[in-house]
C-alpha cells in the first residue's frame, strides 16, 4: 500500500480576499470548486501548475468571525525560483510576518493569519 500527498486544507473567512491573495502572492490558480447544494459551504482547490499537490480553501457560510489559529505553529512551505523578486513582491504587499536571514527564509501571512514559508 502506498500513499502520496493530495491536498492540504485551511478554512478561510473571506473567500474572495483569500483567492486574490493566493493568486497575487503565490501564483496559485483555481483548479476546481465544489459548492454545497444548500450553499452552506464552498471548497476551492488551488494549484501551482507544476506539482499535483493542491491547497483546499474551505469557506463556511455560517462562520461569523475570523478563525482562531491558536499558537499558529502550522505552516505550508513554498519554493521559489526567484527569491529576491518574491521577497520584493511580498514586501510591497505588506504580508511578510517573519524573516530568518540566517536560514535564508521568510514567512508571509495570508488574510486569515496562516503562515506560509518562502524558500529559495
Amino acid at each position: 500500500m502506498n500513499f502520496s500527498f493530495y491536498h492540504n486544507n485551511i478554512n478561510v473567512y473571506d473567500l474572495e480576499k483569500s483567492l486574490d491573495f493566493y493568486e497575487k502572492a503565490l501564483g496559485l490558480t483555481v483548479t476546481r470548486e465544489t459548492t454545497a447544494e444548500d450553499g452552506s459551504f464552498k471548497l476551492v482547490y488551488l494549484g501551482d501548475g507544476v506539482t499535483p499537490h493542491l491547497l483546499e480553501l474551505t469557506w463556511l457560510r455560517d462562520m461569523d468571525r475570523p478563525y482562531n489559529l491558536g499558537d499558529n505553529e502550522f505552516h505550508l512551505a513554498f519554493h521559489t525560483d526567484n527569491f529576491e523578486k518574491a521577497h520584493e513582491l511580498h514586501k510591497e504587499m505588506g504580508c511578510i510576518c517573519f524573516e530568518n536571514e540566517a536560514m535564508g527564509i521568510y514567512f508571509i501571512s495570508d488574510p486569515d493569519g496562516y503562515w506560509l514559508e518562502i524558500c529559495p
